[in-house]
């Protein structure tokens, strides 16, 4: 799945680079300003570990996770920064995200879910849902190494949860 997303933006004119543990894209073509990765992700071009989705928010585990069950909620409308968004899509964003926090916590060892907005790393409101046992879970410094096979098995007990 990793090679897959590479490969897609290696395609495309963007180039890659890591910063302090995160992916920095850039694209590299003079057209109009590209979709972010994860209105892609929506659309179906990059593949995703998709835990659920209804008709304005969806919810995907992180590539790149703190912790086994890391998920990202995001709404498929495009809207840079969280407090952008309208009140109406704001509340539907956080219902949606506890939906899917009361998911991870029935199907994942875990203390509790934590969540949290940052929005630097991808120009898309989304908010990280983690798995906590330890503060240091909520370090985005310190990642995991999954499978594809283990993303595969997360997203299945996830899904059973909802």
């Amino acid at each position: 799945m990793h090679r897959k997303i590479l490969s897609y933006l290696l395609k495309k004119d963007f180039s890659i680079s890591i910063s302090k543990n995160f992916f920095i894209l850039q694209n590299h073509t003079n057209q109009m300003p590209m979709a972010s990765i994860f209105t892609k992700i929506v659309n179906g071009e990059i593949p995703s570990y998709k835990i659920t989705e209804d008709e304005h928010y969806y919810a995907f585990l992180d590539i790149n996770p703190n912790a086994v069950g890391h998920t990202l909620c995001i709404p498929k409308q495009e809207v840079d920064k969280i407090f952008d968004m309208s009140e109406e899509m704001y509340v539907g964003l956080m219902r949606f995200s506890r939906k899917v926090a009361i998911a991870i916590e029935k199907a994942i060892p875990c203390k509790r879910v934590g969540m949290t907005v940052i929005g630097l790393e991808v120009p898309h409101a989304h908010v990280h849902l983690i798995p906590l046992n330890e503060m240091d879970n909520m370090n985005f410094k310190n990642k995991k190494q999954l499978s594809p096979e283990e993303f595969q098995e997360i997203v299945v007990k996830i899904q059973a949860a909802l």
